[in-house]
């Protein structure tokens, strides 16, 4: 803080600077190079304390920050140590962690204090120098991205590559200053060179400004859908611009003879991220995060997990993630209760990681009904008895706006779940009865519009069950709730969040819907062999066997193959070798799997 950087967080145990411990980066330090200085002293990040940052003349609000520094990590237990910011709002946060491989460090990259890495992300040596890039567009979509390199220095984003890794969503729209941060004495990272421009190493900007991507689903079905993603532009009709996209068609208005307009890329697969490429008179990328296309479920609703085992949950058409993190993941078999009819698989969880959620028909009125199973099967991991957490909760028109929430609280051997609209319940808002770990437990939780109430029963009888049965919990929320439209599955911390098994989720608006509710899109006993295929036939079985229609699309969303059949044995030997998402439709059923053809 002596030279011109701030507090912000944090007053014990200062950032300082080491003595003679500069690092050397061909091209980048030095006299000659970018930071045209000799290598002296660094930035040493080796305890935790005092953060710092260094605010800008004024404020950015728009357009792209370029960030640039040397690094060489000691020790990188998880966890990110320099950002942009504005104030306490953080963007662009560069994160490390220990390799699965020992001896080696992950490098990622997140707008929030979730970590988010390369889904194959590459090795790094301890104790050596790395030049950093960061780039992100200054807005709540907030897209980010790095670049790590052991040697040169890009003359251009073009010439950089691939980026190491690129997020995008929660950013800052107001960006006043970057940032150091000190995450734990385990962590032990040297900074140097620490260079913020507009443009990539302060080059003369672009006359050509391309706006973030805004993207927009075609259609939102249980099947996979196309998107388009529109960049209105200024400035072009000044120099030849070559458009260029890793996927779908581009479109819209030409920036080399159109001053202002938007370029389109459409036919862009759900799921596939778009980078936009700008080469010629400029030379720079636009990178836009994949919408998910997921539909909103009608009522009544029942999810019986019934996927693959292993598939993350959040990867179906039907549920999404709300944050990163270690995914909730299909396992095999489904759970019983008495009076429940059950199928498929079911789902586990522990610790901490994301929370995928499901969407239903916004509920403004009437009761709506939320019922599962759900086996603790170990509490061994929660390090505090009595401590309560969220597992999962009923929510509002958006996955964040928790309504009801459904608590666990470890007691001894045993533990407890409570049920209340708030963010803490009391010892009201709990079951009395301890329950035992490895026992299948049935949860309903209701709550009626009309009345204001809130209601939980735990392991009722089903086969009498009502709306007049006693409640194991009530509670008449100090403030109404205005709509239901969802269900969140929660992972909140390592020492909070205990093993848990779930399934059978159904939602409805009476209690008799709630216990008839059909299965929504799935086609029973559906299987689907071999995959990949390689001899030109495709084996679809189910329980039916009934006629059903067969449709294969590309990876650009084009359907490329389509029929008819009550044969269980499909010709696919016209289909070139790749990867295709195939469609079944039966008695009015869909499914759809990804098929591999070799």
């Amino acid at each position: 803080t002596a030279n011109g950087w701030t507090a912000h967080s944090g007053t014990t145990n200062a950032i300082d600077v080491g003595a003679s411990n500069g690092l050397t980066y061909a091209g980048y330090s030095g006299v000659t190079g970018t930071t045209g200085s000799i290598e002296g002293n660094a930035a040493l990040l080796d305890n935790t304390g005092e953060d710092v940052n260094k605010p800008f003349a004024a404020d950015v609000t728009s357009g792209t920050l370029y960030y640039s520094f040397l690094v060489n990590v000691a020790s990188g237990d998880a966890g990110y140590f320099t950002h942009l910011g504005k104030a306490t709002n953080f963007a662009a946060r560069v994160f490390v962690k220990p390799s699965a491989n020992p001896g080696k460090i992950n490098f990622g990259i997140s707008n929030t204090g979730t970590a988010s890495f390369a889904t194959t992300p590459t090795d790094f040596d301890l104790n050596t120098t790395y030049l950093i890039i960061v780039k992100y567009d200054v807005s709540t979509a907030g897209a980010a991205s790095i670049w790590v390199k052991a040697t040169g220095v890009p003359a251009s984003e073009a010439a950089a590559g691939t980026p190491e890794h690129t997020t995008a969503g929660s950013g800052q729209a107001t960006i006043g200053g970057v940032y150091l941060r000190q995450y734990a004495a385990t962590q032990n990272i040297t900074i140097d060179a620490l260079l913020v421009y507009s443009t990539w190493f302060g080059e003369a900007p672009c006359a050509l400004a391309v706006g973030n991507g805004v993207a927009v689903c075609d259609a939102a079905t249980i099947n996979f859908d196309t998107y388009t993603v529109s960049f209105a532009y200024t400035g072009g009709n000044s120099g030849t611009y070559n458009l260029s996209s890793n996927v779908g068609t581009i479109g819209g208005d030409n920036p080399s003879t159109t001053a202002d307009g938007t370029i389109t890329i459409s036919n862009i697969t759900e799921g596939q991220n778009v980078t936009l490429t700008v080469s010629g008179a400029c030379n720079f990328t636009k990178f836009t995060i994949a919408p998910e296309c997921k539909p909103i479920n009608p009522l009544p609703f029942k999810e019986p997990f019934d996927y693959a085992v292993g598939t993350s949950l959040a990867s179906t058409q039907t549920w999404s993630n709300t944050n990163a993190g270690d995914t909730i993941d299909v396992i095999s078999d489904s759970l019983t209760y008495p009076n429940y009819p059950a199928s498929g698989n079911s789902v586990s969880y522990v610790g901490i990681g994301s929370d995928p959620s499901v969407k239903f028909t916004v509920t403004t009125a009437g009761t709506i009904y939320t019922s599962f199973l759900i086996n603790v099967t170990d509490i061994s991991t929660v390090t505090t008895d009595l401590s309560e957490t969220v597992i999962a909760a009923v929510t509002g028109d958006s996955p964040a706006s928790f309504r009801a929430r459904l608590f666990f609280k470890k007691n001894g051997t045993q533990y407890q779940l409570g049920c209340t609209t708030a963010t803490t319940t009391t010892p009201a808002g709990y079951d009395t009865n301890l329950l035992n770990v490895g026992s299948v437990v049935a949860v309903v939780i209701g709550y009626d519009f009309t009345a204001n109430e809130l209601k939980m029963w735990v392991n009722p009888d089903f086969s009498t069950f009502s709306n007049a049965t006693p409640a194991t919990v009530t509670e008449v929320p100090a403030t109404a709730l205005t709509n239901l439209g969802g269900f969140i599955l929660r992972q909140d911390s390592a020492a909070l969040t205990p093993a848990i098994s779930f399934d059978e989720l159904r939602i409805a608006e009476t209690t008799a819907a709630l216990l008839s509710v059909s299965q929504n899109n799935i086609i029973a006993g559906l299987e689907i062999y071999p995959n990949p295929v390689s001899n030109g036939t495709l084996f679809i079985n189910t329980n039916a066997n009934a006629e059903k229609n067969i449709a294969i699309f590309n990876v650009l969303g084009k359907e490329v193959f389509n029929t008819t059949t009550a044969n269980n044995a499909v010709n696919v030997a016209t289909l070139n070798s790749g990867v295709y998402i195939l469609k079944i439709t039966e008695a009015g059923k869909t499914a759809t799997s990804k098929l591999v053809v070799r």
